[in-house]
């Protein structure tokens, strides 16, 4: 790098808020299989601890000889559906446990892959799985599970979306927060670094680093140089910052990867919130133009952010990947919490939103007497949404028993708070209970 250049990473990391949100070490668990549950467990942790076992040291490494914070250092695994054969619900406790063990022993701060892919229907091991969750995702602490509902390929599969419902209800009653380790998608993608929806894709290598940069605050700044510019320059200023921001991202994952002795997979450059201010999505599109996230326009404005990240990413690396863009999770970011608490920010303009951004309804609290159908409709409405674009969707919803409407809900850590946002209380059970696939879309039948 030229000396111009490090003075310019140094600044964003010193001044801007720039991390490596994540180094995530995808680890492929199709060779643990064996004749029970209980030794497949054994074996799962044992491959998981063997080859994690100094992702910890490297990327401290990295730290401490770049200046470059790297705030979460994680696991993803193949969906454990995948290897679940003839299991029962209790079965894929052992699993459960079996992840969850071997991140503590290795010390990352979360595991993803407690997965299922369910877009056109079930096996045995995706249904033991979805009915595990809810003793699972409470029975342990770092263990992150997702199940893909839909695909722009095979259509949605409305069976799944009312199980999920039922199954994010019945995790509310037994915790106030494990929910936010769950995400229901549309379109997963197989390298995606980020929690709680990272699992490794069975058509990656064995073991792969792939690293998830995030640098809302690099980007605000960005902007605040060019205030009254036009939009053309707007969308080539983040487009710019971008770039920069994906080469620290793409350095920090290639000596991680040689360092660990693996496969260097992608850099997701999602410009990823947190609670702190100077961290937020919201206050960049609030830097764009607008007076509070939520108003008229913020669509637009997301879409301009959006693919001006992916333009400046896809200039700066060939292994571009994951969700790459701009999330939108409520509680974890603190515009879009001031948004909400003043009924800016409203669910149906949430969900206008994820038409064009990275993720989906995200992290958002709602009153814990919803209905599961209702919940259920909601997964629906974002499912439609990602498989009629082609783009990937996703939904964390967080029931929260004894709640009510305005009430403050606190997660923790980078988990943030989030204010309870009313849902229409118009019934939606007899479409959910309809039950069966709705058809993939007619531009998905290409080959």
């Amino acid at each position: 790098m030229e000396t111009k250049q490090i003075q310019e990473t140094i600044n964003m990391v010193e001044e801007e808020h720039l991390d490596i949100r994540t180094v995530t070490m995808g680890i492929s668990l199709l060779d643990t299989v064996a004749g029970d549950p209980q030794q497949t467990a054994k074996n799962i942790y044992k491959k998981v601890t063997t080859y994690a076992k100094d992702l910890i040291k490297v990327a401290e490494q990295i730290e401490r000889e770049y200046g470059i914070p790297i705030t979460n250092k994680r696991i993803s695994v193949t969906p454990i559906a995948l290897i679940a054969g003839h299991a029962t619900p209790d079965d894929m406790l052992y699993y459960a446990h079996a992840l969850d063990d071997a991140a503590k022993a290795v010390g990352v701060d979360f595991i993803g892959g407690y997965s299922a892919l369910v877009q056109k229907g079930f096996a045995n091991g995706d249904l033991a799985l979805i009915k595990s969750l809810p003793r699972a995702l409470t029975e342990t602490d770092l263990v992150m599970s997702s199940v893909n509902i839909g695909s722009t390929k095979a259509g949605i599969n409305l069976d799944a979306i009312k199980l999920m419902g039922e199954t994010v209800k019945g995790i509310s009653e037994k915790s106030d927060t494990a929910n936010a380790k769950l995400v229901i998608f549309a379109n997963a993608v197989e390298d995606n670094p980020f929690m709680a929806g990272a699992f490794h894709g069975v058509s990656e290598a064995d073991v792969v680093i792939n690293v998830g940069v995030s640098g809302p605050g690099v980007v605000k700044r960005a902007l605040e140089k060019v205030k009254g510019e036009s939009i053309q320059v707007v969308a080539e200023t983040v487009k710019k910052t971008a770039f920069k921001i994906t080469r620290v991202g793409q350095m920090v994952g290639a000596l991680a990867a040689e360092r660990l002795g693996v496969e260097f997979g992608i850099v997701d450059l999602s410009l990823a919130p947190t609670p702190a201010r100077g961290d937020s999505v919201a206050e960049v599109l609030e830097e764009v133009g607008l007076e509070q996230v939520g108003t008229h326009g913020t669509t637009a404005a997301l879409m301009l952010l959006n693919d001006a990240v992916k333009k400046g990413g896809v200039m700066a690396s060939q292994r571009v990947g994951g969700l790459s863009g701009a999330f939108i999770p409520v509680s974890e970011d603190a515009g879009m919490i001031d948004a909400a608490k003043e009924g800016t920010l409203t669910l149906s303009k949430l969900e206008a939103m994820t038409a064009v951004c990275s993720v989906g309804l995200d992290m958002i609290a709602i009153p814990g007497d919803t209905s599961a159908t209702t919940i259920s409709a909601m997964i629906a409405d974002e499912a439609a949404i990602g498989v009629q674009n082609n783009k990937t969707t996703a939904v964390r919803i967080l029931p929260t028993l004894g709640t009510k409407v305005g009430d403050m809900v606190d997660y923790g850590g980078l988990l943030g708070t989030a204010p309870v946002m009313p849902v229409v209380e118009k019934s939606s059970a007899d479409f959910i209970n309809r039950g069966g696939h709705i058809p993939a879309p007619i531009h998905s039948f290409k080959n």
